[in-house]
C-alpha cells in the first residue's frame, strides 16, 4: 500500500511540476503517467475522467488527481495524488517567486517563458489526438463540436450552459 501511495505522489509530483500553464497543459503529463508509466487506467477510461472533470467546477488537474487516486488506493491514494500534484508546486512557487521577481526584467528570462508557450499547445494537440479514435467514432461527435462552436462564438452563449445542455445530451441520447 505504501508503495502505491508513493507511485501516486510520484506521478502526479511529475505532472504538476512539469506542467507549465496550469490545469490542462498538466493533462497530457498525466494521462502519460497513469496510462503509460502504471497503467491503472485505459486511454478510453482515462478519457471518460478527463470529460468529467472538464465538467464539473474546479481545477481540472486537481479533480483528475483526487479520482485516479481514490480509484487506485482510496482516500490515502487520493491525498497522496493530491498533494503529489499540488505540494511540490506550491513549495517551488514561493521559493522560486522571489528570485523570478528579482530576475523580471532580464531579457533570457522573459525568452524562457515565451519559448514553453508552444510547447504547451504541442502537448495539448497530442493530447487531442491520442483520445480521437476512442471520442470521434460516427458523425454525432463532429455534429456536437460544430453546434457548440456556433453556440459560443456566434450566439454568444455561455459556455456553462453549452457543458450543461450537452451532458444531458450525452445522458439522453449517447448511451
Amino acid at each position: 500500500m505504501l508503495v502505491k501511495l508513493w507511485h501516486l505522489f510520484l506521478a502526479f509530483g511529475r505532472a504538476g511540476i512539469l506542467g507549465y500553464g496550469g490545469g490542462p497543459s498538466s493533462i497530457p503529463l498525466v494521462q502519460l503517467e497513469v496510462v503509460n508509466n502504471y497503467a491503472w487506467m485505459t486511454v478510453d477510461e482515462f478519457a471518460e475522467v478527463l470529460a468529467l472533470g472538464n465538467a464539473l467546477p474546479g481545477p481540472i488537474a486537481t479533480k483528475m488527481a483526487g479520482y485516479i487516486g481514490y480509484k487506485v488506493a482510496g482516500i490515502p491514494g487520493a491525498l497522496s495524488a493530491l498533494f503529489g500534484m499540488v505540494g511540490p508546486t506550491f513549495i517551488a512557487m514561493i521559493l522560486l517567486y522571489s528570485v523570478l521577481d528579482l530576475l523580471k526584467g532580464n531579457p533570457y528570462i522573459a525568452g524562457m517563458i515565451r519559448a514553453v508557450k508552444p510547447l504547451v499547445i504541442v502537448l495539448l494537440f497530442m493530447l487531442i489526438m491520442d483520445m480521437y479514435p476512442s471520442s470521434f467514432g460516427s458523425v454525432l461527435p463532429y455534429a456536437i463540436a460544430v453546434i457548440t462552436f456556433v453556440a459560443m462564438k456566434f450566439l454568444n452563449v455561455h459556455p456553462a450552459a453549452v457543458v450543461v445542455s450537452t451532458l444531458a445530451f450525452g445522458a439522453l441520447f449517447m448511451r
